[in-house]
């Protein structure tokens, strides 16, 4: 293990077993504005002493995070992540693993497992769905990001995934998080939709906690009194999360919209804000979708955004 994964462990472990009182050493709203670093107080025999939380800007540089072969982070090239909501067959994984590879995405996702608010909706196909998943990897060569929903699934989605998506109902799951913080494989933690930024960074603590440095935040709408969209996408996260932690940023136009026609917009925008990878849904037919197929871009529209994706990167000195 590289000595700074050990010192991060040994960080970790420390903050889980000191008897002393650990509290913030500044309030969330100071935190955020910027005024004070994000530290943690340790408190023994009336001293203080400074401990980095593992999240802050300056514990350490800018992180890049590696899902398969793929590196995510500000100084590496912006990612595209693509791929239907759910996996519903082989032949349908397969075949939108291939057009989206060709259009010019790097890394697969697809939900084998899925949180639906209805329980009589599809749920997804399990482990027949992550066998799939894995065959659309050997097939295209993309690594493959899924979700994790239940601490006992971990070790069977493990074998198939390169990367662990922690959904946005599941962001206070600390006892998931705790579990996801001991695997070997890299975690996308998607923000809470009715989570502040505060939230998401704590969250991703939990993780860190844990030993497992390799941490994406998502950020993926959140609720407001605006229903003219499914979420408001809050697109000031991305600069303030990465003025304040050192993890990458990613964004999921897709979730936050819930309409085909407003994704490319805000996809576009999202890469101007500076997200280093962007989460958008593609179904080759989206009528016939078993979940939420009215947000999913076809292939020919996906196929058109890159293009305008790439000349927006190369604005901002980036590359796609």
């Amino acid at each position: 293990m590289p000595d700074d994964a050990c010192e991060r462990r040994a960080v970790a472990r420390l903050s889980r077993n000191v008897s002393e009182t650990l509290t913030w050493s500044a309030p969330r709203k100071e935190f955020l504005k910027g005024k004070l670093s994000p530290r943690l107080r340790l408190r023994r025999n009336g001293g203080v002493k400074n401990f980095l939380t593992l999240a802050a800007r300056d514990s350490r540089g800018s992180s890049s995070v590696a899902i398969g072969d793929v590196r995510l982070g500000e100084h590496e090239d912006v990612v595209l992540i693509c791929g239907p909501c759910s996996v519903e067959s082989k032949g349908q994984i397969l075949s939108i693993a291939t057009i989206v590879k060709e259009s010019g995405a790097r890394i697969l996702r697809g939900g084998a497992f899925k949180p639906r608010t209805s329980p009589y909706s599809f749920q997804g196909l399990r482990e027949e769905g992550l066998r799939f998943l894995a065959e659309a990897r050997a097939k295209t060569g993309l690594p493959v990001v899924t979700e994790v929903m239940d601490p006992r699934d971990l070790t069977m989605i493990e074998k198939y995934a390169d990367c662990l998506q922690v959904g946005t109902r599941n962001m206070h799951n600390f006892s998931l998080l705790k579990e996801v913080g001991r695997s070997r494989l890299p975690v996308l933690l998607k923000r809470g939709f009715s989570a502040t930024l505060y939230d998401l960074i704590m969250s991703a603590e939990y993780i860190l906690n844990e030993g497992n440095p390799n941490v994406v935040l998502c950020e993926r709408g959140i609720r407001t009194f605006d229903t003219a969209a499914r979420y408001t996408l809050d697109l000031s996260a991305v600069p303030i999360l990465k003025s304040k932690t050192h993890l990458p940023v990613i964004v999921d136009p897709t979730h936050a919209l819930g309409l085909r026609e407003f994704v490319p917009q805000m996809s576009l925008a999202a890469v101007a804000a500076g997200a280093d990878a962007l989460m958008i849904e593609v179904h080759d037919s989206p009528e016939q979708a078993k979940s939420d197929g009215n947000q999913a871009l076809t292939p020919e529209i996906f196929a058109g955004l890159v293009p305008r994706l790439r000349a927006v990167a190369a604005a901002i000195g980036r590359t796609l």
